[in-house]
């Protein structure tokens, strides 16, 4: 009788000493569970020009970006209606924050001239990015800017001195609006200037 006692006593024990162990192993995944970092897939490549479509921009940048592709893929390129696009879509990707995952993450940055990037880089990172949270996990809870529309507000072919060069350039002056009115004194108009190089043209100014 005291023996079959002892055996109960003993298999309560080892049951709540498993039922502890196993919560404690429970508790130690969930507080060292890593996050999931959501990657970024590229949907389109305008192959000849390098631009790619990316799976996390928006409706009307994935728009604007199917209509540079049809620009781009004529037999003789409307270099007018070429730079207007590649300005709206700088315009969207680089002053629309909401989708970026931090600082570091700048829009814009297909259109720029390669020798230029790293000083906008570094400009942008300090100003209009500055106070970007990261978002790498998805876990982000700031409100950011979305551009909703981007008015061209003229277009006029100009010369621009370019490695000690006067080279071909196009001068855009634009202005655009936020989905939301409590980003309305956030920058809403700019003046872009594109140069040609080679088939391509790149963004060398911006103000």
């Amino acid at each position: 009788m005291k023996l079959k006692k002892k055996i109960k006593v003993i298999l309560i024990i080892v049951i709540v000493l498993a039922i502890i162990a196993g919560a404690g192993f429970v508790t130690y995944k969930v507080i060292n569970k890593k996050p999931v970092v959501k990657e970024t897939k590229v949907l389109k490549t305008i192959d000849e020009y390098g631009y790619e479509l990316k799976d996390n921009k928006s409706k009307q940048y994935k728009e604007l970006f199917k209509e540079l592709e049809k620009i781009l893929l004529e037999d003789k390129v409307d270099e007018e209606a070429y730079v207007k696009k590649i300005a709206e879509l700088f315009i969207y990707d680089f002053y629309t924050l909401s989708d970026k995952t931090a600082k570091t993450d700048v829009g814009g940055v297909d259109f720029v001239q390669s020798s230029a990037l790293a000083n906008f880089l570094i400009n942008a990172e300090d100003t209009y990015y500055k106070y970007v949270e990261s978002n790498l996990y998805g876990e982000r809870k700031q409100a950011l800017p979305t551009v909703n529309t981007v008015s061209i507000e003229s277009i006029t072919p100009t010369e621009f001195v370019y490695n000690n060069q006067k080279a071909a350039a196009y001068e855009v002056k634009l202005s655009w609006t936020y989905t939301e009115d409590k980003y309305s004194d956030y920058q809403n108009a700019a003046r872009l200037v594109f140069v040609k190089e080679d088939i391509k043209y790149y963004l060398v100014e911006l103000q």
